[in-house]
């Protein structure tokens, strides 16, 4: 954070001074008493203190609040900034400390894609500058101000995903990061317990048109059905467009799968850039092209782009292959599971898997609520289309997913489980050396991840 004094930001939040120093210099920023971890803090409480036995070891800490503090409250090394309403003197910091810098800011959104687009747009641009970015997908909004506040004045740009769990999650970022370059990466269907439906989901993702202020740059997957759903009529930005199988302003040819990762050709302006980046997979590109736009808009040289994407690394559990059990290849994919993901997924199993025996072992879709049998079924449809030889579901409604695949008369082997105890057993029995297994699930799914890590061959 750049440091701040008391009298900078209580002028900004037209405060008044009730008890402390005006000099006193800021350092960090919460709004949560738990989001209070180091001294110099400046708290944004709407509610009243009462205990402050387990803030004492973080004074001298700066309190602004509506609530009246009386004399015989007052504590040593505390400071009070009394404002009319702490939500608004909030906002108010909030805009004020970000209008302090004027920097490039990316954010991005998508069903999926999100932290890999991110990891690469960091990677590149932190070859020759300084960029604050969020911390791997920690990207709830109880994170936005600890990122914003990483941003200081050394920083020359900014990098954080943006995601949706509920309707008013991209607006909320954006008045945060206030974002010169907006990504979506794709919309499937996922957080419909909040969203309620598809069309909500789609409308929540395009918040990201609102979170730009209708001007700046907008970079969307043109071959992503649901993107197209987006009502970009009112938006008075740019928009660039990136894909493989439509007219895009930034779109991959000649794909092909090489060792650890992708080669293809990106098309822009008339010129062709030869690209390779680690992570197998069609989806791995869409991610790769709609990084290459973002820091092309911010003045690197797409050649220079793709040396730095040479030396990217891949995420963990993001389809990384290992030698697994009897000779087996295991493609551990446990970071998230959503439609769009899975697609992807079963589309690398297929591609790499030719001339073996293609087991998918997969868990349950979250975040779902009333539409958790349908997403599944549309699942099973999925896999019934790109086709396994063997498949495993893990939890009771994935077993939706397999009674889906049974009665579309798919000739796959499939077995359904409660839990991962048996399915070890199983898999001795009938994976070899030419058998390549695909684990899914979301990173919070212990059961699955604990499978993936006991299905790769002990050193």
């Amino acid at each position: 954070m750049k440091p701040l004094s008391v009298r900078q930001i209580r002028t900004t939040l037209v405060g008044e001074l009730i008890q402390g120093s005006d000099n006193l210099i800021v350092h960090y920023g919460a709004y949560r008493l738990k989001q209070v971890k180091e001294k110099n803090t400046i708290l944004f409480s709407k509610q009243k203190i009462v205990d402050w036995g387990g803030l004492k070891k973080f004074f001298p800490l700066v309190l602004v609040t509506h609530q009246n503090y009386s004399q015989n409250e007052q504590l040593e090394n505390l400071t009070v900034i009394k404002v009319t309403d702490t939500e608004e003197a909030y906002w108010k910091f909030v805009t004020y400390y970000r209008g302090l810098f004027q920097i490039p800011v990316v954010a991005i959104t998508g069903t999926s894609g999100k932290t890999t687009t991110k990891d690469m747009i960091r990677h590149i641009l932190s070859a020759d500058k300084r960029i604050a970015f969020t911390n791997s997908s920690n990207n709830s909004r109880t994170a936005h101000l600890h990122y914003l506040l990483n941003i200081d004045e050394d920083t020359e740009a900014a990098v954080f995903e943006s995601a949706v769990g509920a309707p008013g999650d991209v607006l909320n970022a954006g008045k945060y990061f206030k974002p010169t370059i907006g990504i979506i990466t794709n919309i499937g269907a996922h957080h419909l317990n909040y969203c309620r439906t598809l069309e909500g989901y789609i409308h929540a993702k395009g918040e990201m048109c609102a979170a730009l202020g209708q001007k700046g740059v907008l970079i969307i997957n043109a071959d992503d059905h649901n993107s197209r759903k987006l009502d970009l009529e009112s938006y008075n930005g740019r928009i660039i467009k990136v894909g493989i199988n439509s007219s895009s302003d930034f779109k991959a040819t000649d794909i092909k799968f090489c060792k650890d990762g992708m080669q293809f050709n990106v098309q822009h302006m008339q010129k062709c850039y030869p690209m390779t980046v680690q992570g197998v997979g069609e989806h791995q590109v869409y991610n790769a092209l709609a990084a290459v736009a973002a820091v092309h808009e911010l003045g690197i040289n797409i050649s220079e782009v793709a040396n730095r994407l040479k030396t990217f690394r891949n995420l963990d559990k993001h389809l990384q292959m290992y030698e697994g059990m009897n000779g087996s290849t295991v493609l551990d994919d446990t970071w998230s599971m959503t439609t769009t993901s899975l697609e992807a997924a079963l589309k690398v199993l297929n591609e790499i898997g030719q001339g073996k025996k293609r087991v998918a072992i997969l868990g349950t879709i979250t975040d779902l609520g009333s539409w958790g049998f349908i997403i599944h079924e549309q699942a099973g449809e999925l896999i019934s289309q790109i086709g396994v030889d063997v498949l495993i579901t893990i939890g009771e409604h994935s077993r939706i997913m397999a009674d889906h695949v049974v009665r579309s008369g798919h000739n796959a082997q499939v077995h359904t489980f409660n839990n991962s105890i048996l399915v070890y057993d199983l898999l001795k029995k009938i994976v070899d050396e030419n058998t390549i297994i695909l684990i899914k699930g979301d990173m919070y799914s212990r059961p699955i991840i604990e499978l993936a890590v006991k299905l790769r061959k002990k050193k």
